[in-house]
């Protein structure tokens, strides 16, 4: 597997990450045990992949503990990114909004790293910005706990330019972390180039439109009550039906490249910018074995060319999340 920096960072991690969201419950239906889900990331780190993707609002909590669980025995050779930021219950529940108070950071931390069991956490994201709390305090809040040794890296989710900025004059930002694929390109508005300006990291998450550019999804997909993606207007029915012609002209550009539809989604985007590191989340080790084909799939000139002449001729429909959860972020 390659390696990547993140930005002007020491921070070096594999090309692609694992994004583990999913491997716990409070996400949709699980697919397959704790066991198996501690034998796919095992399994990812031993085909190359060092850089893991968790948050405390994932289950709530579980999720770290299952990451924790499975990365214990490889600790020295990986590296474990979480998120802080959702308002949560001592006992797991989610609450209202969010909550990025300073004393609030750093007493969820503190659950993070047993959680977890590490002694450090790698990259700490706020995983929502809190318009309550200036991103300065944030920041500031974050710095304390670099200099006591209990996060190396700062990081921030969904956050906007301006916001970006703040931030990084308090506490240099190693890595942002937000949706970027072939279907939702905003990034490319304001982010990227401030991130490149400032020597920052990028991390785009759900990279293969959750599941939908891997060619997962069709008219027929039944979503259960408790997968979040249900409630996205993309999956809606109509917007869903007219997305799908992307899905047609990708597998058909895949097919004649010799390879899958998410390889052809990620290779795009590691292709982009060589600070991007894209954490495609997979269950199955099957899933996790075509992404990661993907580090060496080269895409020419001419093919991105091919890739943005696709992009122009669909008109993607719907909005990647419902209104209010959408003006949690800063894009």
């Amino acid at each position: 597997m390659q390696k990547r920096k993140l930005g002007n960072s020491n921070l070096e991690v594999s090309a692609l990450g694992l994004g583990c969201m999913r491997m716990s419950e409070g996400h949709g239906p699980v697919a397959g045990t704790k066991e198996q889900m501690i034998a796919v990331i095992r399994g990812a780190f031993e085909r190359g992949v060092t850089f893991f993707d968790s948050a405390q609002v994932y289950g709530p909590f579980v999720n770290e503990e299952l990451v924790g669980e499975a990365l214990t025995p490889l600790r020295e050779q990986v590296v474990i990114a979480t998120k802080f930021g959702f308002a949560l219950e001592a006992h797991g529940k989610p609450a209202s909004g969010v909550d990025s108070r300073p004393a609030t950071i750093k007493a969820s931390v503190e659950g993070s790293l047993k959680r977890l069991r590490v002694d450090t956490i790698d990259l700490l994201y706020q995983h929502r910005v809190d318009p309550e709390v200036p991103i300065e305090d944030v920041a500031g809040a974050v710095k304390d706990l670099i200099e006591q040794g209990k996060v190396k890296h700062f990081g921030l989710s969904e956050p906007g330019a301006q916001t970006i900025r703040r931030a990084h004059a308090v506490q240099p930002v190693t890595a942002v972390q937000s949706e970027y694929s072939l279907w939702w390109k905003r990034p490319e508005e304001e982010i990227l180039p401030t991130l490149e300006e400032l020597g920052i990291g990028f991390v785009p998450f759900s990279p293969l439109g959750r599941g939908f550019l891997a060619g997962s999804i069709d008219l027929d997909t039944q979503f259960a009550k408790e997968d979040n993606r249900g409630s996205l207007p993309r999956f809606a029915p109509d917007a869903l039906k007219a997305n799908l012609a992307l899905v047609d002209l990708i597998q058909a550009f895949a097919a004649r490249k010799g390879a899958t539809s998410a390889q052809i989604a990620l290779a795009w985007l590691l292709a982009q910018k060589p600070w991007i590191v894209p954490i495609p989340g997979s269950t199955k080790m099957a899933r996790v074995e075509e992404n990661i084909a993907a580090t060496t799939l080269e895409l020419t000139a001419e093919d991105l060319r091919a890739i943005d002449h696709i992009l122009s001729q669909v008109d993607v429909q719907g909005g990647r999340y419902p209104e209010a959860v959408e003006r949690m972020t800063g894009l």
